[in-house]
């Protein structure tokens, strides 16, 4: 196929190049993303299932059978999967007839039935995301909702002024993403596809391709992979979009392929979507500074005519010469504005004829009525005054200045706005560009190291990492040692040794020795890209606050064009009625001139853009600042309900303390021998997973192999080592009681280790001495463990988990912020009531499952106070989801938790404090901007329609209001800017402490 002028389109079905260009010409039309499910209309896409395939002789087999049937498209067969599938002309062939060749090909055949073919989209729904240009104001953003929200096959659309971008969840069958696009710049607006959630796509960057030899080599090569579906080449950007089937191509695959079949003459790398909507951005920003700046420079002239050259004797005197009809300068300046109107203009015409023809307002549409009746005044002054010799004023400069200075104030909003997603930028910056991959031969052996891209790494590829190098995926390590810095992830500072097993998150940096590490999880499942798509997803959210912003803005643009008429008219009849005397007027001007001049100041100036942006750029830096500061927030709506919390619920273990579980104390009653008692308790715990067994197994060990009882701080990998050792009891029939804890039998008697509810459950008394020292226990605020062994309490264990060093400060510094804290946790009241006292916080609840702290929360809600939920993320899911704003703290690595509104990357107190003081600080921001924004609008509109003219004698000419209303939305951009200003409290100054 010969590659057009805009670009190739390039549209292969694998294994049938000549299929493909026999149907060149029809394919040139067909849409990129869903041209596989709509083929043809007497085309039909089916998958079977092969048994019987050993290897790649087989499946090419069974590939050749099926081509070889008169009516099939295409065929292609998975040898890994036991699938094929083919696509054939329903008129010429039935399933049966597929199955059939199959099987006389040697094989067993099944046709899948239909929920099951690549036909249908395995998730029902794609969610998209579309950068959307144009938009200046809440009026657009509606717009642009109603419209998508309209077309059939959307299920969700969401549109963020602020980035720029729409999220829109549909479904591939009923419409594709170009219908999407389109649908979009019918609404006025420019639009282009960003990025996906389909795991079949990839776009590439493409050098190499100089000519249409070339394009035409590059399409053999595509054509001839196998697992191709359909690709495009666009020649002018350079992009290749090529879709394929996974099951049977990879992405690295794909690319190598490609450039070892042009022999290295074409180089590729993966286009990251961020990386795209950042040259976007890069691209409207110069298009609209080129365009203000041929404004300006055509509206020089304007100015030396009207005001610099009547004091220049010889060159007003030849602007002052009659050429036919009018004058010089008027053909200047008709000429000029002209070209600032109709050409440089343009866009706002386009922009508010496409709004208008989908029944909505915005900006645009302003802008486009305001400079229109000045121009077309002006032409109809000079026509009146060429007929009737009677010369009126012109106001071609008023067209000029309006749209120069709506082009400069575009171009400082979207520079401001360029600044307000600077969090993005830097969390996208922190990932690697490439990878060292190591290949291995089937002994482990490494025979080779090459350099790929990040994009391309696939789960289980060992990669090498050297000193100073970002780590590019995360993983774990398999051989070497290190200190790797995590700060830019986790908000850690100290590096952290990493040995082989230990994990690794992508984008971190290696500080000193050489890694190997396995990766684990790419693309969009590592650590760094769920942070990026956290920041993303809150800046795409909106606050509550922000729906009276959206009401406000539909009826704004209606309201103000009917106080323009209104003006004109009341200006107009007041004049012509005498009630203002005719020297208010321009020279040679007349009443519907000077009524028409306050009109056009009332539409230029009275814009929604602030109102628009006061919550959307707030929002957007806000969440940029958590960020930095290791707290990700979700949305608009969580730092709406964050700043009015009352209440602070805190999980005990794992929050309030560290979470490591030492065992402080081993007592026997019984006789037994201590080491002897240590290793039926460690026996029965190897099998479990809770903390607290670790903990007591950990402690054991250390016994049993040194003698040595003092507290010990064991990992994990010392506590799984345990089992193997054999120095364990063979332990059978056991279970895990939740909230109870443990039971098995040894050598045929029953042991149990818990909880005086365990005990009880089991008739097991508890003597009087062993009540005492629990309850000795429990009030220095550490946990008695009972253990019976043959139905006989045996001994006690005691276990403490220490306070974090701030839950003291942390907790007293909410109650200065006037929120109440509170602290829920299953342990039992006497050592709950501990540790509540060591931090001061006065309403505990205990001996609460954890599906029970979900009723804690709703029971503090019920007189319709904001309840936050602290925990883990993990076992206190409920509760985080049952709050009106979930914090999961420390999250570290396991940030995808959906069910709190906050992430605390750091295992730290103080965050909670930060969120709720940042929540604050944004609203109060948010206020101001509604402040600046409405009162612009009061003041400004009074002051445009002459209201101040016959008292004060104020009144703003067109090109002025021009100017005021592009620095309005500037104005609140800054404002929301002023946020990045924003330092994490110190609690010295929260708790009022004065340092010496």
């Amino acid at each position: 196929m010969a590659p057009g002028a805009g670009g190739l389109q390039l549209t292969s079905l694998a294994g049938n190049s000549r299929a493909a260009t026999a149907d060149s010409d029809d394919l040139e039309d067909v849409r990129l993303l869903d041209s596989y499910d709509k083929i043809d209309a007497e085309a039909r896409r089916i998958q079977v299932t092969v048994t019987g395939m050993t290897c790649a002789a087989c499946s090419n087999s069974v590939e050749s059978a099926l081509k070889s049937l008169d009516g099939v498209i295409s065929a292609s067969v998975a040898l890994l999967q036991n699938k094929a599938e083919v696509v054939f002309n329903s008129a010429l062939l039935k399933d049966e007839d597929i199955k059939n060749a199959i099987e006389d090909a040697g094989f067993e055949a099944d046709i899948l039935p239909e929920s099951s073919t690549v036909g249908k989209m395995p998730h029902g729904t794609l969610v998209g995301q579309f950068t959307i240009g144009g938009m200046t104001c809440a009026a657009c953003v509606n717009s642009v909702e109603g419209i998508l929200r309209n077309l059939p096959g959307v299920k969700r659309a969401v549109v963020a002024l602020a980035t720029s971008l729409g999220e829109v969840e549909y479904d591939p069958s009923v419409i594709s993403k170009d219908d999407i696009v389109n649908a979009i710049e019918d609404c006025g607006f420019d639009a282009s596809f960003l990025q996906s959630n389909e795991q079949d796509k990839i776009i590439l960057g493409v050098v190499g391709v100089y000519s249409v030899i070339d394009g035409q080599v590059l399409e053999g090569i595509i054509s001839s992979i196998k697992g191709v579906r359909q690709f495009h080449f666009d020649q002018i950007s350079g992009e290749l979009d090529v879709l394929f089937d996974p099951e049977v191509l990879s992405s690295r695959f794909l690319v190598d392929a490609i450039q070892g079949g042009s022999n290295g003459k074409f180089i590729l790398h993966v286009r990251s979507p961020y990386t795209r909507m950042a040259s976007k951005g890069v691209e409207e920003i110069s298009t609209i500074f080129r365009l203000f700046v041929s404004s300006l420079l055509l509206s020089i002239p304007l100015f030396f005519v009207r005001v610099v050259c009547p004091h220049i004797p010889m060159v007003y005197s030849l602007l002052l010469r009659r050429c036919g009809p009018f004058l010089m300068s008027d053909w200047l300046k008709w000429a000029l504005v002209s070209l600032i109107q109709f050409v440089i203009g343009k866009r706002f015409y386009i922009a508010a004829g496409r709004a208008l023809r989908n029944g909505s307002t915005n900006m645009d549409v302003l802008v486009a009525v305001g400079t229109t009746a000045s121009y077309v005044y002006s032409v109809c002054a000079l026509l009146y005054g060429a007929l009737t010799g009677f010369w009126s004023p012109t106001y071609f400069e008023t067209s000029a200045m309006l749209i120069t200075f709506v082009l400069l104030g575009k171009y400082l909003e979207c520079l401001a706005k360029g600044k307000t997603s600077d969090a993005i930028k830097k969390l996208v910056e922190l990932a690697p560009a490439t990878a060292l991959l190591v290949v291995k031969d089937k002994g482990g052996k490494c025979i080779e190291e090459r350099e790929i891209d990040c994009l391309l790494v696939q789960p289980g590829d060992t990669l090498k990492v050297l000193p100073g190098a970002k780590i590019p995926a995360d993983g774990i390590v398999t051989w070497g040692s290190s200190y790797v810095n995590e700060s830019m992830v986790t908000g850690e500072s100290v590096p952290i040794l990493k040995e082989v097993n230990a994990s690794v998150i992508g984008g971190t940096i290696n500080l000193h020795g050489v890694l190997h590490v396995q990766a684990a999880k790419v693309g969009s499942e590592t650590v760094l890209s769920q942070i990026i798509s956290l920041v993303e997803t809150a800046q795409m959210s909106k606050a509550p606050i922000q729906k009276f912003a959206d009401y406000v803005a539909s009826i704004f643009v209606p309201l103000v064009v009917s106080l323009a008429l209104l003006t004109l008219l009341c200006w107009y009849i007041a004049g012509s009625i005498g009630a203002y005397p005719d020297d208010w007027l321009p020279e040679n001007g007349n009443h519907f001139v000077f009524a028409l001049m306050f009109s056009i100041s009332v539409v230029v100036i009275a814009c929604p853009c602030a109102l628009g942006l006061a919550t959307p750029t707030a929002v957007m830096v806000a969440t940029g600042v958590g960020a930095n500061n290791g707290v990700l927030i979700k949305g608009g709506d969580a730092l709406e309900r964050a700043q009015r919390v009352k209440y602070v619920i805190f999980d005990k273990t794992g929050t309030l303390t560290q979470g490591k579980a030492t065992v402080t104390t081993a007592k026997t009653f019984t006789g037994m021998e201590r080491g002897e008692f240590l290793k039926l308790v460690a026996s029965a715990e190897a099998s479990s997973e809770h903390p607290l067994a670790k903990a007591i197994l950990s402690y054991a060990r250390h016994f049993h192999f040194f003698d040595d009882s003092s507290a010990d701080t064991g990992t994990e990998n010392n506590a799984g080592n345990d089992v193997k050792t054999g120095w364990l009891f063979d332990v059978s029939d056991f279970s895990a009681l939740p909230g109870r804890g443990v039971q098995c039998l040894i050598d045929g008697k029953r042991i149990l280790v818990g909880n005086r509810k365990l005990m009880a459950e089991n008739g097991i008394h508890i003597s009087t001495e062993v009540e005492n020292f629990v309850v000795e226990l429990e009030e220095s605020a550490k946990t008695g463990i009972l253990v019976t062994y043959n139905d006989i309490l045996t001994g006690v264990l005691g276990i403490a988990d220490p306070l974090k060093r701030e839950a003291s400060v942390v907790i007293e510094g909410l109650q200065k912020m006037g929120v109440t804290p509170v602290m829920v946790t299953g342990d039992n009241w006497r050592t709950a009531r501990a540790v509540a006292k060591e931090v001061s916080i006065q309403d505990v609840r205990a001996e609460v499952m954890p599906a029970g702290k979900a009723d804690v929360v709703r029971s503090f809600q019920k007189d319709g106070s904001i309840v936050a939920m602290v925990g883990d993320g993990i076992n206190d899911s409920p509760a985080l989801a049952a709050a009106d704003v979930g914090m999961a703290i420390g999250a570290g690595t396991d940030i995808a938790i959906e069910a709190a509104d906050y992430v605390l990357m750091k295992n730290n107190l103080e965050d909670v404090i930060t969120a709720i003081d940042l929540s604050r600080k944004t609203f109060s921001r948010i206020r101001l901007n509604y402040v600046f924004a409405m009162a612009y609008n009061v003041v400004a509109i009074p002051i445009a329609a002459g209201v101040f003219y016959p008292s004060l004698g104020i009144k703003l000419p067109p090109w002025v209001a021009g100017a005021c209303m592009a620095l309005s939305s500037v104005s609140v951009v800054c404002s929301s800017l002023l946020l990045k200003r924003y330092r994490r409290p110190r609690l010295t100054a929260i708790l009022e402490i004065i340092v010496e």
